[in-house]
């Protein structure tokens, strides 16, 4: 049954209109209330329920295809429920405004009146940020998803917080340009959310962080108050640089409503190849020569681990039998590297002449380069579709984590060891009654961020205890940060003494009361 409800669970987050309704009602009824999960986390008593009077109140500024209101408790699941199915709330309400000036007079009344609110994009968040811990209003930014403004001479865009990544990066390349921002939830992922989040993704060793790309932003304050900073200026020195404030703080001082972002040219010539080394010491090696050889070209620099692979493969399997693995052999790493750039015969020859080197010298031990942009997808596929892999054997165990490139893949070791020294690391042979599958590890080399995921037969809190806190101690240790792009959420919020001092603590702590007095935007999060 685990098997089976994992599939309808994956298939229920890529496209839940293709699952029936008493399908996904047994994918979600698995999935515990976070307040049962965690009931040392008690409702603010502060904040009101939900009356008659706060929904008609809706329903005067609101259009039907705006509110909708639950008729049974399951009929929410999609918006109570999180990503991984770690985090479900008890939201009996989820308004989509269509506009930036309803969602202010819904902010304003939701303030006087103390009602909680939840603002949620794609709802792809991993740490739990974007959904309900309890009764709190869903507000969902879906509605609010167009294109407002492009300037083909200077790259900036300007569109609403609700749009989606795919389809705004699809609008940009068919005007010479692309957006700087790729995650493998490219399709349901909203940018609103990823601004929200400070998502980082492949790109970020070509084109930098959204602290750095986004230019201006439109927020809708605690109290309904609209900050409109959409500017579409390279340059302003005038003053506190608030947007930045905004940027990662995941709704709890502000809903995002419109972004205004630079984007670079497409690039006329794009590649990538898939490669296999026998040592972690290795993919360093390698990460040096293409930061030296490749070095304006290189676009993305991922690894991934056996362990990782092999999960895909099954996976892969399971849903698609077309797909074969790029190499004959299996390796302990592997390495996707992407080129871009304005002439292909120049980018191409650069391409080879690393291989070459790399290959010739022993490093690399295996390896395959795309051919046609067919192939660059199959390459890409292999990367983006593990942490979907992770979950298939019924759970995941997210950790999303940032360590110096000489200890990365080390926290993977640790972790491995710790899952076994408590018993619980599954082997057919000698612990078949182990629940957890394995640590396995993958990421983005370039910029440091390790993705740890600890794939699992189920959610427990023998696993829980098992890994937490132990495995933000060993990030500590590490000189790490527990956060590199998935943010803190619900899940993080109790570890953030890991990362930051109590001085820092202290001084978010003011920002989200300066900003929210009552407390009533995203709680239970961050903070």
């Amino acid at each position: 049954m685990i098997n089976l409800i994992s599939q309808v669970k994956l298939c229920v987050i890529k496209n839940p209109i293709l699952v029936s309704k008493s399908f996904q009602r047994l994918c979600y009824s698995t999935i515990k209330l976070t307040s049962d999960n965690y009931p040392q986390v008690k409702r603010n008593t502060q904040f009101k329920k939900l009356t008659s009077d706060d929904l008609e109140y809706f329903q005067s500024i609101l259009s039907p295809q705006e509110l909708i209101v639950a008729k049974d408790r399951d009929d929410l699941n999609f918006y109570n429920t999180d990503w991984t199915h770690k985090y479900k709330g008890q939201s009996n309400i989820v308004i989509k405004p269509k506009s930036v000036e309803k969602i202010s007079l819904i902010m304003n009344y939701c303030n006087k009146e103390r009602i909680a609110v939840v603002p949620q994009g794609g709802n792809t968040d991993l740490v739990g940020g974007s959904v309900p811990i309890f009764d709190e209003l869903i507000l969902s930014l879906s509605n609010l998803n167009k294109i407002r403004s492009f300037d083909e001479l200077t790259g900036i865009l300007k569109c609403d917080a609700g749009a989606i990544l795919e389809e705004v990066d699809n609008y940009l390349k068919d005007n010479g340009h692309l957006f700087p921002l790729d995650l493998g939830a490219k399709g349901s992922c909203q940018i609103g959310g990823c601004v929200a989040t400070n998502a980082g993704g492949q790109r970020l060793i070509r084109y930098g962080s959204l602290h750095g790309n986004v230019l201006g932003l439109e927020v809708v304050l605690p109290d309904g108050t609209i900050m409109d900073s959409m500017h579409s200026l390279r340059k302003d020195n005038t003053g506190y640089d608030l947007k930045q404030l905004f940027i990662g703080s995941e709704g709890t001082i502000g809903i995002i409503t419109g972004i205004s972002i630079l984007t670079p040219t497409n690039p006329k010539a794009t590649n990538v190849s898939f490669l296999a080394v026998n040592d972690f010491k290795d993919i360093e090696t390698v990460f040096k020569k293409a930061k030296s050889d490749l070095n304006e070209i290189m676009s993305a620099f991922e690894f991934m681990d056996m362990k990782s692979m092999k999960l895909t493969k099954k996976h892969l399997g399971e849903v698609d039998g077309t797909m074969s693995f790029p190499l004959e052999n299996d390796y302990p790493f592997y390495i996707l590297i992407e080129t871009s750039g304005s002439n292909k015969d120049h980018d191409d020859a650069k391409l080879e002449k690393f291989l070459e080197d790399v290959m010739g010298d022993g490093t690399v031990v295996d390896g395959t380069m795309a051919q046609d942009v067919s192939e660059i997808e199959h390459l890409w596929k292999w990367r983006e579709m593990i942490p979907e892999s992770c979950q298939s054997e019924g759970a995941v165990y997210k950790y999303d984590v940032s360590l110096p490139l000489s200890q990365l893949y080390s926290l993977v070791e640790l972790t491995n060891a710790k899952v076994k020294k408590d018993g619980l690391l599954y082997d057919a042979e000698t612990n078949p009654e182990g629940q957890v599958i394995g640590a396995v590890g993958y990421g983005h080399i370039g910029d440091g961020n390790l993705h740890l995921n600890v794939a699992t037969k189920e959610y427990n809190k023998t696993i829980e205890k098992c890994l937490e806190p132990y495995v933000y101690e060993a990030v500590s240790d590490l000189k790490g940060s527990i956060s590199a792009e998935h943010g803190i959420g619900f899940q993080k919020k109790k570890y953030l003494h890991y990362s930051k001092s109590p001085v820092e603590i202290k001084l978010m702590k003011d920002i989200k009361n300066h900003f929210d007095p009552h407390g009533v935007l995203n709680p239970y999060k961050y903070v």
